[in-house]
């Protein structure tokens, strides 16, 4: 177990770190190579972990890419503006609509998606509106936050999302009804919390004025308004491949091909660019992660962790999800909500899915929101950090968890009991 957790720390390190450019998913593979090389996993664990993750893999980076696409249209900043607008001069009425948007956004087009795309629109849109630092920060980390907490009600959401429910095999239909709720409660507690916090940061009045028209941004009208109805069209997919057990990548991958089809039949995109700026170091540090996760699980890991969650049950119901829950959150917190997502689920399988099938949700809240207690804890956060450092807006550590570490626990604890 040393040696599979000196091999896991040591790639964890040079994930976060990323000395001289190294890239997550490079660091991920290297880490996977000595994982394999030194015995801590064998090729039929490969190929196991390949099974597990190469679904949600390809449908995130169609996700991604659809949101690209999107975004060259000018599609989420018309959605931004039109936000903004209809505050009408209100700054709680801004911060609000804003962490709907984040809701909105994280719920179709993953957490990822909001913490690339919608975060640099978010901060241009900020700079426009001539805020000062405090309002930035206070409007820039609520908008993280959100892109978590609100990355539930799908399996779509978030890559967790689609592991998991691929691991358990839950239907789209099923997952959507069972997280309705504790969404809901999610996105409620996370704007009340948030608001709370930062109400003193909040201007009373922005000069909406100062924006351009939503319609102005919009770059080509005609895959704008075809958006809408593709959009639509996609949603039906997948609620029509859950009838039929067909992979979710197959729509979600399928679907932004064809989107970017369109779009490069109308002259709204250049392919190859899209191509090249989707994310595909995020698939090799999914596989390569979980490779070095793995090893963790043959070292005796999970049995661990199942033997705690077994004892959480043994306490009644309302224990065993919320105990489940903020388990899956301090280990997310601390060594990434992607590698545990799979460890806590090896576990929940571990103790019989069987009747437990609340946990397997509260495990997904849990890797959700915990994450957001450190810089580290989701892919989405180090993303969002990136981007944010990029435009020359740099969070600290201490900065970041000083807010962290005081509105995720409540707000998670609200999106658990949604489970009761």
């Amino acid at each position: 177990m040393i040696l599979a957790f000196s091999v896991f720390l040591t790639t964890l390190v040079f994930v976060v770190w990323q000395p001289k450019g190294l890239q997550i998913g490079t660091t991920a593979v290297i880490g996977a190579m000595v994982a394999l090389a030194l015995g801590v996993v064998d090729f039929d664990d490969v190929i196991t972990v390949t099974e597990i993750v190469w679904d949600a893999t390809l449908a995130f980076i169609g996700i991604i890419i659809l949101s690209l696409v999107l975004d060259e249209i000018g599609f989420f900043e018309w959605a931004a503006i039109k936000m903004a607008k209809l505050s009408k001069g209100s700054g709680n009425k801004m911060f609000v609509y804003i962490l709907l948007l984040g809701a909105l956004v994280a719920a179709f087009f993953a957490n990822d998606g909001a913490a690339l795309i919608l975060t640099p629109i978010l901060l241009a849109k900020m700079k426009y509106l001539k805020m000062k630092p405090l309002p930035i920060f206070a409007f820039l980390m609520a908008g993280g936050f959100i892109g978590d907490s609100a990355s539930n009600p799908l399996v779509i959401s978030n890559l967790t999302n689609i592991v998991t429910a691929g691991y358990f095999d839950i239907g789209f239909m099923e997952y959507a009804k069972n997280m309705f709720l504790p969404n809901l409660l999610s996105i409620i507690a996370s704007i009340a919390v948030l608001w709370v916090y930062f109400r003193k940061d909040i201007p009373l009045t922005v000069d909406v004025a100062l924006l351009p028209e939503a319609s102005s941004v919009i770059k080509n009208q005609t895959m704008f308004k075809l958006s809408w109805f593709f959009l639509v069209f996609l949603m039906i997919g997948y609620f029509v491949g859950d009838h039929y057990d067909l992979p979710i990548s197959l729509f979600a991958l399928g679907g932004a091909l064809i989107f970017l089809a369109i779009a490069t039949y109308y002259k709204a995109v250049k392919p190859i660019v899209t191509i090249k700026a989707a994310p595909w170091q995020v698939v090799w540090f999914s596989i390569g992660l979980y490779i070095v996760v793995y090893g963790l699980k043959n070292a005796g890991f999970t049995d661990i962790i199942a033997s705690w969650i077994e004892m959480l049950t043994h306490q009644g119901e309302a224990v065993a999800i919320i105990g489940t829950g903020f388990l899956a959150a301090i280990i997310s917190s601390i060594m990434n909500n992607m590698p545990t997502i799979m460890i806590m689920d090896i576990a929940i399988d571990q103790v019989g899915y069987a009747g437990n099938e609340a946990l397997v949700y509260a495990n997904i809240l849990g890797s959700n929101l915990g994450p957001k207690m450190t810089p580290i804890g989701s892919l989405a956060t180090l993303l969002w950090l990136h981007v944010l450092a990029q435009k020359g807006v740099k969070i600290g550590w201490g900065e970041y968890m000083k807010v962290g570490l005081v509105i995720t626990p409540p707000v998670l604890l609200v999106a658990l009991l949604g489970l009761l």
